[in-house]
């Protein structure tokens, strides 16, 4: 299981924790997968994910891409879990600006109470991690500020490299600092 870094709880009780670990062993209800929009799992988080959960991903994910075309930003899939400890796998196509929380829309519409995402996109992607640290608090904090009574009450951020959770947690104090203010 994950080291949890720093946890924040927001008015509704929901939590928000920064992890050290790997997503893929996570126990939560879903984790998310930093896709591409035809959810082909070639490499990055996509790759290990596809890897260690077993064919179930790779044939549920192009049944999706088959069914429903390519997910776009504002619509992540959904497949099960396959092997891994989660029942399911969000694939979304990550950030764009002014969006950030699709994820966990999906997460409380498939009426999960658990969610963990990685650095979506900061990694084959490049997308800058102090930025997506940013983007990432930003948009938890819009949707548990939209949604207090919301039903999904953990929210974890696994980052597996220490730059990355270094940066993250620069964000996050910088974050919860501007909540007191």
């Amino acid at each position: 299981m994950s080291e949890i870094k720093a946890f924040y709880t927001f008015p509704g009780g929901q939590r928000l924790e920064v992890c050290y670990g790997d997503l893929t062993a996570e126990q939560t209800d879903a984790i998310v997968n930093a896709a591409n929009a035809h959810l082909m799992h070639g490499g990055g988080i996509a790759a290990v994910i596809a890897q260690r959960g077993g064919a179930t991903i790779e044939r549920e994910s192009r049944a999706w891409v088959a069914q429903h075309g390519p997910i776009s930003h504002a619509s992540p899939a959904f497949t099960g879990g396959g092997n891994l400890p989660c029942r399911y796998v969000i694939h979304a196509v990550g950030p764009v600006w002014g969006q950030g929380n699709e994820e966990i829309h999906l997460a409380e519409s498939l009426g999960l109470h658990s969610i963990a995402l990685p650095a979506i996109s900061t990694g084959i992607f490049r997308f800058p991690v102090e930025r997506a640290a940013g983007v990432f608090y930003a948009a938890i904090s819009a949707y548990y500020h939209d949604k207090p009574a919301s039903a999904l009450n953990l929210t974890r951020l696994v980052l597996y490299d220490l730059p990355t959770l270094n940066t993250f947690l620069d964000g996050f104090n910088r974050w919860t600092s501007s909540l007191d203010r």
